[in-house]
């Protein structure tokens, strides 16, 4: 568990996903490993056709269609090859140390989860390259990625921003806790203000569990700055990000107060949607 690992494609998320990987890999000063996957469904290594409709026993034909799929997977990894070789280019532009280089012919969140040994961040964009959705919506497989892979995730944000102010979302409870206590470890945010922000009610019982966190995040040297806000957590969230010039969200992936509806269950993702900003995810 020691690579930084992003995912690489050829969706207009790649650029972003090699920036924020090259300053996620200089913070923890850990080796960058740079993945493309070529999607199995879409890019078969072989096809049996067989059993298509109106093609009977005319094997030459079946033979041709199966030759043409093999072709277009070969191609399709050669471009993979060409994509992973500019994304190193970028990484090392950008500061990080020369990346190491995988591809896979399979699965994402197959291929994540074989891999999740070796990996300390996941970073990955919010669409991939065969979304049709808007650059503001969410990819259809960062939900099953994120139930998945048991790691830290980084989901980018569309374009780069060296992140300089970061915004922890906290509802106090323990999960809560566990996740300031990570972020408290990490390096990932080392030498960066946290702003911690508690939507609840402006209690006294709140205002304890916050200062515990704040202490926390003090003790480990971190500068810290606490608020509670009231209303709907997206909502003041979004407000708090916009008026203190937040560039990165930590949320806990799992949670269980109102954060918790925003990431798992009915209305999973709605935070990862609507936030302009990376989102970094802690297990």
């Amino acid at each position: 568990m020691t690579h930084v690992m992003a995912c690489i494609d050829n969706s207009q998320s790649s650029l972003a996903v090699c920036d924020y990987a090259a300053w996620a890999s200089q913070q923890l000063d850990a080796p960058l490993t740079l993945l493309h996957i070529l999607d199995e469904e879409k890019y078969p290594a072989s096809a049996d056709l067989s059993g298509n409709i109106g093609l009977g026993s005319r094997e030459h034909l079946l033979e041709e269609l199966a030759t043409l799929d093999a072709r277009r997977a070969r191609l399709a990894l050669e471009q993979g090859k060409l994509m992973l070789e500019k994304a190193r280019e970028r990484t090392v532009i950008s500061g990080a140390a020369f990346p190491e280089l995988k591809q896979r012919h399979g699965h994402l969140v197959e291929s994540l989860s074989d891999l999740q040994d070796d990996i300390r961040l996941l970073v990955i964009g919010r669409v991939g390259e065969d979304s049709t959705r808007s650059m503001r919506t969410l990819g259809s497989q960062i939900e099953a990625v994120v139930r998945t892979i048991h790691r830290p995730i980084l989901i980018t944000a569309n374009s780069y921003r060296k992140p300089e102010k970061v915004m922890l979302a906290f509802d106090g409870s323990s999960t809560a806790y566990k996740t300031v206590q990570m972020l408290a470890a990490s390096q990932l945010c080392g030498g960066l203000p946290i702003h911690l922000v508690m939507v609840e009610a402006d209690s006294e019982a709140n205002r304890e569990v916050l200062a515990k966190a704040v202490s926390m995040l003090l003790t480990a040297g971190f500068e810290v700055h606490a608020q509670i806000r009231q209303g709907e957590v997206e909502a003041a969230l979004h407000v708090y990000q916009a008026e203190h010039g937040i560039d990165l969200l930590v949320m806990g992936a799992y949670g269980h107060s109102r954060i918790r509806q925003f990431l798992v269950g009915s209305t999973t993702t709605t935070m990862l949607r609507t936030a302009t900003m990376p989102v970094l995810l802690l297990r």
